[in-house]
């Protein structure tokens, strides 16, 4: 645990399955120590990495936690194993990956662990959903809000699915 709450953005990714059942279970399995406050929108995205892939489904969702940088890790991965996500290429298929996009206004750079994700800044699919649930939260280290960031990053590729909402819907 670190010393108080923080606001945390974490990214969700689907591309197996039922895409939306798996981010909404996601979602619900991070509780109670990660307490999901808001959750975007429902993005529909071209997939990065190794040709032949399915679309993605892509949200972020805005939540509060009491762990240290290091516990939410392992929290988020105990949720993808817990949906059944297993190893498999970079960037290839997977039935639920979760991210650690921004932890408060921290910045940190250990083995295994870069928050803010590194990959933030550049990806459409991440930006999309993040800005409706933290447009104006500020990128620790390159001192750009989120929706400056996502305004200056091309968008083709990413397609609105279900609006806000979404996730309650489909709730197991």
């Amino acid at each position: 645990m670190s010393g108080g709450e923080k606001t945390v953005y974490l990214g969700l990714g689907s591309n197996l399955g039922d895409r939306q059942a798996n981010l909404s279970a996601a979602l619900a399995q991070i509780e109670p120590d990660i307490r999901v406050k808001a959750v975007s929108s429902l993005y529909e995205t071209d997939p990065v990495g190794p040709q032949g892939q399915s679309a993605y489904y892509n949200a972020a969702c805005r939540a509060v936690t009491y762990l240290a940088p290091r516990a939410l890790l392992e929290r988020v991965k105990a949720v993808e194993q817990a949906l059944g996500r297993k190893a498999g290429p970079r960037w290839g298929p997977r039935l639920i990956d979760i991210d650690i996009l921004l932890y408060g206004d921290e910045s940190i750079g250990e083995e295994g662990l870069r928050i803010p994700h590194p990959e933030l800044p550049k990806r459409a699919f991440v930006l999309a959903p993040l800005v409706e649930v933290a447009a104006g939260v500020v990128h620790p280290e390159l001192r750009e809000t989120i929706d400056r960031l996502a305004g200056a990053v091309d968008g083709a590729g990413v397609r609105l699915a279900l609006g806000q909402g979404w996730e309650q819907a489909s709730r197991p």
